[in-house]
């Protein structure tokens, strides 16, 4: 019974678990940043209790090595059986909690060398803590020996091999966290690649779509009729201009917020000539030097002036009316319009517009795009993304 007393520190060490949120699976419901050992015992406490089941299952096994059958010592075997659950729960929990908090402070995206310092770091410093509490409550508690004890008899000879075994494992299960986390980002970035491609392609398709052109050009043939070559050369150009910027930017993410106001000035440009005074738009724009450094997904502005101008009726008599506020402070860009909602064939509202802008979002920033009636107008906030 005495050698099972002696021989906790010996006590084969479970694995630590993988950082989360990547795992265990059950914990994508909790909200980021939840603790791992927390997420469980909220979110599922049948899977909390399994991960108790299966350390008392291995320290069960792993006290019949230390000490003497329960048939034969009940109390000995009773004795190693707690000091290596002890051990283990609480080198099992403690790289938990560390692993969360690494995950919230350092990600191994963006500096993966300092995370995996710290990890070693960190892995090492709450193994030992556990280790050497563990070692002095029983040594007190069960020995009767004075505080200090295990620290002053051969503790590094007894500690090494579990440090080391605890250290090595705590790793595998880190690189694997790391391994899922590129899996992800690379997932996402994909994804990305393709909402992207999709939205472009969309852009691309309406600005090529036949009305828009047979629009155009018969705001150009009136323009010809009048005689006003010096408006008709500038419509030309700001046409020009718009299919150039639709074709530049289709293999950016992101684009400068000034370039985008001058592409909406020049499509809201070719919409003035159609509609002449049916259409109202103001700009409340900070000056040049005030946007710089502020982002936005190519074409979300021109798509939110399309949306206006497709889903409301515009008369002379009763012009509709739209204004585009940029606030710098705030980094978020508004597009207001009056709604007067008009009837769209079957096939002419995809619908698609907003949800593919909010998904091009989510990648960049998790400040929502805010979109709804506010009163009599509908209103859309986009977030404005600093680089």
């Amino acid at each position: 019974m005495a050698h099972s007393l002696v021989a906790p520190p010996a006590v084969p060490l479970p694995l630590p678990p993988p950082a989360p949120p990547y795992s265990p699976p059950y914990a994508d419901a909790a909200p980021p940043g939840t603790p791992w050992v927390t997420t469980v015992a909220r979110s599922n406490v049948r899977a909390f209790g399994r991960v108790l089941g299966w350390i008392m299952l291995a320290c069960a096994v792993t006290a019949l090595l230390f000490a003497p059958p329960p048939w034969r010592d009940p109390l000995g075997y009773t004795v190693s059986f707690g000091i290596a659950f002890c051990y283990a729960a609480g080198l099992w929990f403690a790289n938990a909690y560390t692993a969360d908090l690494l995950n919230l402070r350092t990600g191994w995206s963006e500096q993966p060398i300092r995370r995996l310092l710290l990890t070693v770091g960190t892995s090492f410093l709450a193994s030992l803590l556990v280790i050497v509490l563990v070692g002095e409550l029983s040594a007190v508690l069960l020995f009767h020996r004075p505080l200090g004890y295990t620290l002053r008899h051969q503790f590094f000879a007894n500690s090494a091999m579990p440090l080391l075994t605890t250290v090595v494992i705590s790793l595998f299960m880190h690189s694997r966290s790391f391994l899922l986390a590129w899996r992800e980002a690379t997932v996402r970035a994909e994804r990305l690649e393709k909402e992207s491609a999709v939205a472009r392609l969309d852009s691309l398709r309406r600005q090529v779509d036949p009305h828009f052109l047979f629009n155009a050009l018969n705001a150009l043939t009136s323009l010809v009729e009048e005689a006003d070559p010096a408006r008709a050369v500038r419509f030309i150009r700001q046409l020009s201009s718009v299919y150039r910027y639709v074709l530049d930017s289709q293999s950016q993410e992101l684009v400068p917020l000034a370039e985008e106001l001058a592409f909406a000035e020049a499509y809201v440009f070719l919409q003035k000539t159609r509609l002449d005074e049916a259409l109202q738009v103001e700009l409340d724009v900070p000056p040049t030097g005030a946007l710089a450094g502020l982002f936005l997904p190519p074409l979300a502005l021109q798509l939110l002036l399309e949306n206006a101008l497709k889903h409301n009726t515009a008369y002379q008599a009763d012009p509709l009316r739209l204004r585009v506020a940029v606030d710098a402070a705030a980094a978020t860009l508004t597009v207001r319009n009056t709604r007067r909602p008009r009837r769209l064939a079957p096939g002419e509202a995809s619908g698609r517009g907003l949800a593919n802008l909010r998904a091009r979002y989510v990648f960049f920033t998790d400040r929502p795009v805010a979109a709804g009636p506010v009163g009599e107008e509908f209103v859309v906030t986009l977030p404005l993304l600093k680089l």
